[in-house]
């Protein structure tokens, strides 16, 4: 059976096809395709991270209001809390999660005296605990959470290192200058 492409034969398609520039377009194809399917997959990761940057952000956000919102807590309240700020990593995994929560009251100078402290997954946030001295009188506090997040790229992680985020939350009582510790 002869193969019918306005040719001859397939041999002289084939001459034809080699002496034209129709095979260019297939060639230039061949060749980006592998720079294109590389970029792809970056496009990826880096749509992940911002994603998980800004779901670091929330995270902080939604531990320091639901903390902020109690005269006291206890570790029930607290494992909520927690449970809580995790959920709005959804639909990711929670294995690069840390969590600092912690309730500070100031003393007579303005310096911040810890009440309680809460860090699962991560050393606590000393940095931004001492950040805060001069903030406030006497007798009023403040709860500081900080969420970090390790991510490793899909695809990238043969060219890069995991990547951090880290968000730190500051918030005041709403019902109360502090809140304390119940149990």
């Amino acid at each position: 059976m002869m193969f019918k492409t306005g040719f001859k034969s397939i041999e002289s398609f084939s001459r034809s096809w080699l002496k034209g520039e129709d095979g260019v377009a297939i060639m230039e194809a061949a060749m980006l395709f592998p720079v294109m399917l590389v970029l792809m997959m970056g496009v990826f990761d880096l749509g992940n991270g911002i994603s998980l940057s800004e779901k670091t952000v929330t995270s902080s956000q939604i531990a320091a209001d639901l903390v902020s919102r109690n005269r006291t807590i206890d570790s029930a309240g607290l494992t909520d809390i927690i449970e809580g700020s995790k959920l709005a990593f959804e639909p990711y995994e929670l294995h690069g999660f840390g969590i600092d929560i912690v309730s500070i009251r100031f003393d007579e100078n303005s310096n911040p005296e810890i009440l309680w402290r809460e860090t699962q997954g991560m050393s606590p946030n000393d940095v931004a605990v001492a950040s805060v001295v001069g903030l406030a009188g006497e007798g009023e506090g403040m709860i500081i959470v900080t969420v970090k997040y390790s991510y490793s790229p899909l695809f990238s992680k043969f060219f890069t290192d995991d990547l951090y985020f880290t968000e730190v939350a500051f918030s005041r009582g709403r019902r109360s200058p502090t809140v304390t510790w119940d149990g």
